[in-house]
């Protein structure tokens, strides 16, 4: 795997939206999720989000880790993972994408590993080669993010810059 793209709602979040009485949308994120995220850019791979909302949190969000692809208000997920992949001389086959719902079924069917919270939609979660034990927004990726370094022999070189053995 040499790219990971998320969905957002339901994955890097719990899904709950919070709007406040002015209209401003915001959503929790996991710092571990951050840190998982962090470790894989360090490894050398890319991460990035095509989610169907749009909202400047997530902007923010993608521009704090790092993202060289953030892509909002998308309704055809695999049109941009398919645009993503050219951008980066990639084929599916090095593609890891976690998804919860519906919308990221033609995605998950094509990426070379395909992930999904214990919370996604049943449909999602059998289209996965691995559903995650921690749900979205609360580790899932972090460990989407752990499998993969681990899978490729890459977590001692990731973790050994904390002091981990």
């Amino acid at each position: 795997m040499r790219l990971l793209l998320l969905d957002v709602d339901g994955v890097l979040t719990d899904g709950t939206i919070y709007l406040d009485d002015n209209g401003v949308q915001t959503k929790g994120f996991s710092i571990a999720d951050g840190l998982g995220l962090k470790l894989l850019k360090g490894q050398g791979v890319g991460a990035g989000i095509i989610t169907g909302r749009t909202s400047d949190v997530v902007a923010l969000r993608g521009r704090e880790l790092g993202m060289a692809h953030v892509v909002q208000g998308c309704a055809d997920k695999a049109a941009a993972a398919e645009e993503i992949l050219a951008a980066e001389g990639l084929g599916w086959e090095a593609l890891a994408y976690m998804g919860d719902d519906l919308i990221d079924l033609p995605v998950l069917t094509r990426a070379g590993l395909a992930l999904a919270p214990p919370g996604g939609a049943p449909e999602a979660r059998a289209a996965a080669h691995h559903v995650t034990a921690a749900g979205g927004g609360r580790g899932a990726v972090r460990e989407a993010c752990e499998l993969i370094l681990k899978s490729q022999g890459l977590w001692k070189a990731a973790v050994a810059r904390y002091g981990c053995p």
